[in-house]
């Protein structure tokens, strides 16, 4: 499996991001498809005036307010549907022209598990139980209650673990979680 282009996923709070960053350190080509979704909400994005005229409730001082969206997005099923299909299609296009520049091995840390850039792809997924997530997520920030939302919005572990052609596990601290990636490098 290695040479290959590669999905990082797992749940919300999970550890995708910490896992990315040092799997950079580590000199593989990384992109963050979540930074991608920040640009394409930009006032000058391509999904800016799509988002703003479908949920002007969320626009504040001529930006679109994340967190509001999120509020609606991440407790109705129907409404992140929507979002998605104004997003991904801006993002997924951002992706395969990052991909020109680069040679594999690439991960892309992208929390969808259906759906996926064009081409052939393996999944790196990182494991890390409900309740740690839960937690991590509280510490961030949200509420009980939003961080559920968010992790109700998305697969359950069973199906991420389930999807997974390579599991980073993160059920440790960071050191352990380092040692984790540093062996599985050779392996993507």
């Amino acid at each position: 499996m290695t040479g290959r282009y590669w999905l990082l996923g797992g749940g919300i709070g999970c550890g995708k991001s910490t896992v990315r960053e040092m799997l950079s350190e580590a000199g593989v080509a990384t992109i963050d498809a979540d930074s991608l979704g920040h640009r394409v909400l930009d006032p000058d994005g391509p999904a800016f005036a799509s988002v703003a005229t479908r949920w002007p409730e969320v626009v504040s001082g001529g930006l679109i307010d994340r967190g509001a969206l999120a509020g609606i997005v991440f407790s109705d099923p129907a409404q992140l549907a929507m979002l998605e299909s104004l997003t991904h299609p801006h993002i997924f296009g951002m992706i395969e022209g990052l991909l020109e520049d680069l040679a594999p091995p690439v991960v892309v840390e992208i929390p969808l598990l259906r759906k996926r850039p064009e081409g052939v792809w393996a999944r790196v997924v990182v494991d890390c139980e409900d309740e740690t997530r839960l937690r991590r997520l509280v510490a961030r920030g949200m509420t009980e209650e939003q961080a559920r939302a968010r992790m109700g919005s998305q697969p359950s572990r069973a199906e991420w673990l389930a999807a997974a052609d390579l599991v980073i596990p993160n059920h440790g601290d960071r050191s352990s979680l380092r040692d984790t990636v540093t062996a599985a490098v050779p392996a993507l």
